[in-house]
């Protein structure tokens, strides 16, 4: 059962891993603070923050903060809609724009290559696999709330490679995991950047090459 509203003190913060300690105003134990359970925040956590925070005991009887969020640092029209409905959020925030823009390219490759080998596998490819890797971040995230076993990187980044970095884009911005994490994003981005050059040689010069 969650806890009334209380304040604390960040006196421990690691960002690389993502979690701390929060020290409450009345000197009791420190709490644990994951960055998932830091809500509508307008920058990541930092030591010495002052946190608002719920409390949950886990079945192992530790104590963790949860619905927490930093003072000074609160995103305000995400806090006076926090009563939206969760499927109207996730309409809200999916990235209608940005995904026509990213796939456009991805989308004029495949069918090009569809229509001169004969072959549909990349058509096919690219919606199997991004529905893949966005189930793949919704599972991690959940295991990061529940400080389960996580998803490796390296197998959300061969699900990308493979042809759902569609979908991790996606789920990046609807469920907002793994999208501040700068290391990941270099890796992430590197990764469409080599698809992108792929759809650029075949349209370029690859049917040239296959006639």
């Amino acid at each position: 059962m969650k806890s009334s509203l209380r304040s604390g003190k960040l006196t421990k913060w690691k960002d690389e891993r993502g979690f701390g300690f929060i020290q409450p105003v009345d000197g009791s134990q420190e709490v644990f603070l994951h960055i998932s359970e830091v809500k509508d925040a307008t920058r990541r956590p930092q030591e010495n923050d002052t946190i608002y925070y719920h409390c949950v005991v886990d079945l192992d009887g530790k104590v963790r903060a949860c619905n927490a969020f930093i003072l000074g640092a609160r995103n305000k029209s995400a806090s006076l809609n926090s009563r939206t409905k969760p499927s109207d959020a996730i309409v809200s925030s999916f990235p209608i724009v940005e995904v026509i823009l990213l796939s456009l390219l991805p989308l004029v490759g495949a069918i090009h290559f569809t229509w001169t080998t004969r072959n549909p596998l990349p058509l096919l490819l690219y919606p199997v696999m991004s529905l893949v890797t966005y189930f793949l971040y919704a599972d991690d995230k959940s295991r990061a709330k529940r400080k389960d076993w996580r998803t490796p990187e390296r197998t959300l980044h061969l699900c990308e490679l493979v042809g759902g970095w569609l979908g991790g884009f996606i789920a990046q911005r609807v469920l907002r995991h793994k999208s501040q994490k700068e290391s990941y994003q270099v890796e992430f981005w590197a990764i469409v950047i080599i698809h992108y050059l792929a759809w650029l040689f075949w349209l370029l010069l690859g049917r040239t090459l296959w006639v």
